[in-house]
């Protein structure tokens, strides 16, 4: 049987949400991820005090996540072969260990 490998982290983007690239570098070594894309940054209203990660919406191939901090909200796409429940688990094993 093939060793997985790694997800990769695509660096698309000059702008990222401080503290964001080192929960997705760890997200990347978990089996079942494929590609994860930081994508659009903006602004909201509401002010989230901590760094979160939210899956958003299934898309083709895996699922769009909303992360945010402060009033800063980031779009990023990740392609897995992981069901919903498993990569927010997976999500929450790579925030743990800041």
């Amino acid at each position: 049987m093939p060793k997985p490998t790694d997800g990769r982290l695509v660096w698309n983007h000059s702008t990222h949400i401080p503290g964001l690239i080192p929960i997705l570098e760890r997200l990347c070594q978990h089996d079942g991820i494929g590609t994860v894309t930081p994508a659009v940054i903006g602004r909201v209203r509401g002010h989230a005090p901590k760094m979160l990660l939210r899956v958003s919406v299934p898309i083709r191939g895996g699922y769009k996540i909303i992360a945010r901090q402060g009033k800063t909200v980031q779009e990023v796409f990740i392609l897995t072969t992981l069901l919903q429940d498993e990569l927010e688990n997976a999500i929450a094993i790579a925030m743990r260990i800041n």
